[in-house]
């Protein structure tokens, strides 16, 4: 049992403890509810969850999210598409993103899927400075896809 300017008030049966708090005309509220004993404190319960949601809102202010992406290239791409692709995969990388290339096949470029694979290749290698591939290539239906991430 704590007490509400914060000092310890020992163990003691939960009926004390509420008397303690309705005399003090403040609310009992268990902090530590696994612990053995279980730790409660008077407190003013509406303020306490205040303190709470104050908290948890700054953790999440100083939480960064990291988007994903999305290149998309196909099989018959030339040198100069695949540089100003990779510029622009480049700066979502520096922003901190996470870049999800996606290289298409329509019609009959499907069955050279394997011939293909070296435009992925080139594509990593020219971001090889600042990315590393984060997961390999990854057929799922018509397209070929590979993850990349900044280098730590």
């Amino acid at each position: 049992m704590i007490g509400s300017k914060g000092e310890q008030l020992g163990i003691m049966s939960s009926k004390d403890a509420m008397f303690k708090a309705k005399a003090a005309g403040l609310d009992l509220v268990m902090v530590a509810p696994v612990a053995k004993p279980p730790v409660c404190k008077i407190i003013d319960y509406g303020k306490y969850k205040y303190e709470m949601a104050r908290k948890e809102k700054e953790a999440r202010k100083k939480q960064k999210t990291i988007d994903v992406k999305e290149v998309r290239l196909s099989p018959n791409i030339e040198a100069n598409d695949i540089k100003t692709k990779a510029a622009a995969a480049r700066k979502f990388i520096t922003k901190g993103d996470k870049v999800k290339v996606t290289l298409r096949f329509r019609g009959r470029e499907i069955a050279h899927m394997h011939a293909s694979k070296h435009v992925l290749e080139d594509f990593a290698e020219l971001l090889s400075d600042i990315a590393v591939v984060e997961k390999g290539f990854k057929v799922e239906g018509r397209s070929m896809i590979m993850f990349l991430s900044e280098k730590k």
